[in-house]
């Protein structure tokens, strides 16, 4: 059986689409069904129940695709290994992030990266934090960008450096209107907050019970364009990320007040599997990576 179809069949289970897993592998969604059903033929079982939908894996599927996507990866990193003996920068790089991250730092990064390396190209998905973690732990990709990185057991975290946070709100603000909001000021204020299930909204939340100051929570949203929406129209101030309101802040949209005396940051990781081989063009992202956020070591490797 040909390691390209197994790889189509992993991708297939990864994305769980034979549409998805097709493109990933650049054949028809035609090609990949026909693979998948050359290697049921092959193996004398059904792999996928494809009478639910979403399909499912049958549990002689799942057995096989656990011990399957070990022989890919297994593979790939034999490969990154050889390639990285004459210093190709090929192939895939399969990256996850939150949203919030994602949409500021990572544009730049994929088009230089992209740019150095033609061969190489970057796969990107935004995941919630939580499914983050899961499709590194997974080997559903190589490498996930959180906030407040909190690894569970068998993943690592490379730090990325952190974002000042700052209040924001409308221009026509009472806040808007001084240089530093001190947390005092934020007392009694309609907050649009983050989720409760997210690190950032904890992290906010003890940093207002740390200075005894209690804000009106009116709204709860697990992204940030939508908490920068809800404030826009008024519907209260939040506290975000600098980087993520530098367009608005920059068209009148928002203001963006910093805090005075306790400055309040949101930390980035870099979070992959403990003892994965990184491809050559993994290790260059990463590198590239630590050098947009000011971390010297990444400088010459990129």
């Amino acid at each position: 059986m040909h390691l390209e179809t197994l790889k189509v069949f992993c991708d297939v289970v990864r994305t769980r689409s034979f549409s998805r897993g097709a493109a990933a592998n650049h054949i028809s969604q035609s090609a990949a069904s026909q693979a998948v059903q050359q290697l049921e033929q092959h193996l004398g079982v059904r792999l996928i129940d494809r009478t639910r939908r979403p399909f499912v894996l049958t549990p002689e599927g799942a057995d096989f695709h656990e011990g399957v996507r070990q022989v890919v990866e297994l593979y790939d990193e034999v490969e990154a290994r050889v390639r990285a003996l004459r210093e190709e920068v090929a192939g895939t790089v399969r990256v996850v992030t939150i949203y919030s991250v994602g949409l500021y730092a990572m544009r730049r990064c994929m088009q230089e990266f992209m740019a150095r390396h033609p061969k190489a190209r970057v796969r990107l998905e935004y995941l919630r934090a939580g499914r983050v973690y899961e499709a590194v732990r997974e080997g559903e990709a190589d490498l996930g960008v959180v906030a407040y990185p909190s690894p569970p057991r068998g993943l690592a975290v490379i730090p990325l450096g952190s974002e000042n946070m700052v209040v924001i709100c409308p221009p026509g603000h009472r806040l808007a209107r001084i240089p530093k909001v001190t947390v005092g000021q934020l007392a009694g204020e309609s907050f649009v907050a983050f989720d409760r299930d997210t690190a950032v909204r904890r992290e906010l939340d003890r940093f207002l019970r740390q200075h005894h100051v209690s804000v009106q929570v009116v709204m709860e949203f697990d992204n940030i364009e939508t908490i920068k929406q809800a404030v826009e129209i008024g519907a209260g101030i939040s506290i975000v990320p600098e980087p993520t309101v530098v367009r608005e802040a920059a068209r009148g949209e928002l203001a963006a007040v910093p805090l005075a005396v306790h400055p309040l940051r949101r930390p980035i990781g870099l979070v992959h599997r403990q003892r994965k081989v990184f491809t050559p063009a993994a290790a260059r992202f990463v590198a590239l990576l630590r050098r947009l956020n000011g971390d010297p070591r990444g400088v010459q490797a990129c």
